[in-house]
């Protein structure tokens, strides 16, 4: 569970990075705690909510380096109807579906492109895909890399990926 939340705590951190370019420095984002970060962004207020709900917010608050795989406001809107507002009420699947985003170490862009999967905190394989110079996790694009923050670094995608049926 500590890891779990470690990595909860790396993927706020890595999306508020991410999310505020215009907001914080690179600098500034690195000075702050994953919640922290996540919430000065603005774009991260569904995560954000969604990590309180998991009562995750302490581990994000700890140590990394984690590589989060940050879905942003809108990545959760195209959630099919009801599933956050289920995820939200299910405090064990919602905590399942955070972690999916999370890979223990700290793996910049470059290092990405070289796998074709990676184990998430969850447990389960991410598959990473590399087309036309166009990165997927799932599918998910990347948006945006490389936000270093103090607990490692965020890469900012477009959909909320969900481990797979039955996973652990």
């Amino acid at each position: 569970m500590k890891i779990r939340l470690l990595a909860i705590t790396a993927l706020l951190t890595g999306l508020v990075c991410l999310a505020a370019p215009g907001r914080l420095s690179a600098d500034d984002a690195c000075q702050k705690d994953i919640v922290e970060t996540a919430v000065e962004a603005g774009s991260f207020k569904t995560l954000v909510t969604a990590v309180k709900a998991a009562g995750l917010v302490e581990t994000l608050q700890g140590e990394g380096p984690f590589t989060v795989f940050a879905p942003t406001d809108e990545a959760f809107a195209k959630l099919p109807k009801g599933t956050l507002e289920a995820l939200l009420k299910d405090k064990q699947a919602l905590t399942a579906v955070l972690t999916y985003h999370v890979v223990s170490g700290k793996v910049m862009a470059a290092d990405v492109v070289k796998v074709d999967s990676a184990e998430s905190v969850q447990g389960e394989s991410i598959q990473i895909t590399v087309k036309n110079g166009k990165v997927k996790v799932n599918n998910a694009n990347v948006v945006k890399t490389d936000i270093v923050c103090k607990n490692g670094v965020i890469h900012v995608i477009d959909a909320v990926i969900l481990p797979p049926a039955g996973g652990r």
